[in-house]
């Protein structure tokens, strides 16, 4: 029993001498190893960089329409025509009229209560919407208007896709949002 142990360890120690000599394979687990991680941070640039672009050119699109909204160039503006506006010049945000849910109210400059914290977002799994205010105010009122749009992560499994504050539906939200006040005529 002894002899057959000392054979046993005899032969692993040969098996590897021979092992610890071989080089082959080696630039193969290399590869394994780095592969995914520069994978990674490659698809979490990806993701970082399109949301940054479709956040800058929601608030964009916002102060923009919201300029021609605070100089009265509109006679009576609608939720759908500050919207329609808001998506022409957000260019980027795919499917816009469809996913930004748009908020606009006078503040009262006696108790100033501005919206919630949580902005009211378009519902994809539900068949009706939440129903937000859209009231333009009248000459000289503080106005608040928050716009919220979603999106589905490019990559969702990996990187900042899987750290995203998602929805149940899994898509995240970007909200820009703007005060003014309505210039007399």
């Amino acid at each position: 029993m002894i002899a057959l142990s000392k054979a046993i360890a005899a032969r692993m120690r040969l098996a590897a001498r021979r092992i610890s000599g071989d080089e082959s394979g080696t630039a193969t687990l290399e590869f394994v190893i780095i592969v995914p991680v520069f994978l990674t941070i490659f698809m979490s640039a990806f993701e970082a960089g399109l949301l940054m672009t479709r956040q800058v050119m929601l608030e964009r699109g916002m102060d923009m329409s919201i300029r021609n909204l605070r100089l009265g160039s509109w006679t009576d503006p609608t939720h759908d025509m500050l919207k329609t506006e808001i998506c022409r010049i957000a260019a980027i945000i795919p499917d816009c009229m469809d996913t930004v849910m748009l908020e606009l109210r006078p503040i009262s400059t006696t108790t100033w209560n501005f919206l919630s914290a949580d902005a009211t977002c378009v519902e994809r799994d539900e068949p009706i919407q939440p129903v937000t205010e859209f009231n333009v105010g009248i000459e000289n009122e503080m106005m608040l208007v928050r716009a919220c749009a979603i999106f589905d992560p490019i990559f969702p499994m990996t990187g900042l896709g899987l750290n995203l504050p998602t929805d149940s539906g899994g898509a995240y939200a970007l909200i820009a949002s703007s005060a003014f006040v309505n210039e007399p005529d």
